[in-house]
């Protein structure tokens, strides 16, 4: 099979391409960065894709900075919404199917469990509004052939992230503040990646007109961000202490959620797998780093 993966420079691109690295797969992955691949350019997006005979396309790609997004809602909708509207188009039209990321922040956040994959959303940020519109954009163009991930609280080894962050803040000063009254659920690259792998190879993607569905994936367990970063410091073995402070403290340009964790159960069950615990992943991460 032909595999294009768009972002390949993101957390999540640059750990499938380990991961098929790894395990030598036969497949064919093309890997492209924003450089090799403009998907604000719509020509340029059609022309590579149908260039390329691709069998799958796994969208990485996309606008993440949430903050940043409230001052530029117009590139945030190109990427996460235009551009996955004609992502979606052109995999109808060549018959390829699509396994597209989306984000847990396309819930307000005032469920007091966690969320499922039925229940309504209703982002409250521009960063929220443009994934949820992409996602939506997709459920249109496709009946069949794809599938949505949604995830949250991502990190890794590559890039920045709020384990990096930590770990490069608590070697720098004696205390942090984080803020406490945020609750979700943290997401290891390496697993979503290799639960990518795992629907790439199942019957169910693979089958012919499987109806497009949503799915939530994350490791298992919810905490804030508070905990996060006190897991980090007690894995790490750095001398910081973490304070709790409220979002009102720390204030910023778009608006979080406060719980925007999220239930696992339809991924489980579908592709019969077992979701790591956060913490577990998160010390296999930190150990990765130290190495």
């Amino acid at each position: 099979m032909n595999i294009l993966v768009t972002g390949s420079n993101s957390q999540l691109g640059k750990s499938l391409k380990q991961l098929s690295d790894e395990k030598n797969i036969s497949n064919n992955f093309v890997f492209t960065s924003r450089e090799q691949l403009d998907l604000s350019s719509i020509t340029e997006l059609e022309i590579f894709i149908e260039s390329g005979n691709f069998d799958f396309i796994v969208n990485f790609a996309a606008y993440t900075s949430v903050d940043e997004a409230e001052n530029n809602k117009k590139q945030a909708y190109i990427i996460n919404h235009l551009a996955v509207k004609r992502i979606a188009e052109i995999s109808k039209k060549n018959q390829i199917k699509l396994i597209h990321l989306s984000s847990d922040f396309v819930f307000d956040g005032s469920k007091n469990e966690p969320y499922n994959e039925n229940d309504n959303a209703f982002p409250i940020n521009i960063y929220g509004k443009s994934k949820y519109a992409g996602e939506q954009a997709i459920l249109k163009a496709m009946k069949t052939n794809a599938i949505i991930l949604r995830t949250s609280w991502m990190y890794s080894e590559y890039g920045n992230n709020f384990v990096d962050t930590i770990l490069r803040l608590s070697r720098k000063n004696d205390t942090l503040n984080v803020v406490t009254d945020q609750i979700g659920n943290p997401t290891y690259a390496r697993d979503l990646s290799q639960l990518i792998m795992k629907i790439i190879m199942s019957d169910k993607i693979n089958s012919i007109d499987q109806s497009s569905e949503i799915f939530h994936y994350s490791n298992e367990g919810s905490c804030s961000w508070y905990d996060f970063a006190r897991e980090v410091i007690k894995i790490s073995g750095n001398q910081c202490i973490i304070n709790p402070i409220l979002s009102k403290k720390y204030p910023s340009k778009a608006i979080r959620p406060k719980n925007s964790s999220m239930s696992k159960k339809k991924v489980m069950n579908e592709f019969n797998i077992k979701t790591t615990s956060w913490k577990d992943s998160l010390k296999k991460c930190i150990d990765n780093i130290s190495k």
